[in-house]
């Protein structure tokens, strides 16, 4: 293995072991998503800016996956129009705002909502919690303090108030992004590679799965699974699934 493979590896293996140890929080961020689940409520999920979208793709129609997950996929913020137009878009304070009335989100009070952005500083991200306190829903903040504690209060990046996501919500799970995202050196580069925040912000979303579905049980309630459509009954499996989260989770269908 060279050197940089086994870099990568060893950092990786590094923070997940630190993940693993935010288990307190994500057993309480769990039980918030299960009494939801209970009362038949779906729960909203939010990256907020480029490829902190894809947290919440992760869990969106996902084989040993929540079916009641209503992924929030904006397209101002996809990479699909444009990696610098999402940055812009991402940095546009207000905008949050009007994404979440377009999903109906926070409709009913005490809906949970969970924000993934790995710096937890952008407009979009810090508007989403803010509205959600708002909203009086319960939120759960997906984040990294590695960067929002340095990140000087007037970087262009950040939110006109200086505001960090794990300040706001109201349960915070550290996903330990390292420091300036990618971790692997090579040669004389100033600039690292091998980016990890994808990695960390899917890893607890997976974790935050398996947790809720644990407490489901202990409720005494089936959790709505989906199976692998690619696999022998799965598409009649998933059909009743379909039936009942279709129309609450937008991109679903």
């Amino acid at each position: 293995m060279n050197k940089q493979f086994r870099q990568y590896r060893d950092i990786i293996a590094r923070v997940v072991d630190e993940i693993i140890g935010e288990e307190k929080a994500i057993k309480n961020a769990a039980t918030l998503m299960a009494g939801a689940i209970q009362k038949d409520q779906v729960i909203h999920v939010l990256g907020p800016g480029g490829h902190s979208n894809m947290a919440a793709e992760e869990v969106l129609w996902r084989a040993g996956g929540l079916a009641c997950m209503n992924s929030i996929l904006d397209a101002g913020t996809n990479l699909i129009h444009g990696g610098r137009r999402s940055l812009l878009i991402e940095r546009t304070p207000g905008y949050a705002v009007s994404v979440m009335n377009a999903y109906d989100v926070g409709i009913t009070p005490g809906e949970v909502i969970i924000i993934v952005n790995a710096y937890g500083i952008n407009s979009m991200t810090i508007d989403a919690a803010l509205e959600s306190k708002k909203r009086k829903m319960s939120s759960i903040g997906v984040t990294s303090r590695s960067f929002a504690d340095v990140v000087a209060k007037d970087h262009p990046s950040r939110h006109p108030t200086g505001k960090n996501l794990y300040q706001i919500v109201d349960i915070f799970i550290d996903n330990h992004l390292p420091y300036g995202d990618a971790v692997v050196d090579v040669d004389d580069m100033d600039q690292k590679l091998g980016p990890t925040s994808t990695f960390c912000n899917s890893l607890v979303m997976n974790l935050l799965v398996i947790e809720t579905v644990k407490a489901l049980k202990e409720l005494g309630i089936e959790p709505p699974i989906f199976r692998s459509a690619n696999l022998p009954g799965g598409d009649t499996y998933n059909q009743r699934l379909f039936e009942r989260y279709g129309k609450k989770c937008k991109h679903l269908l």
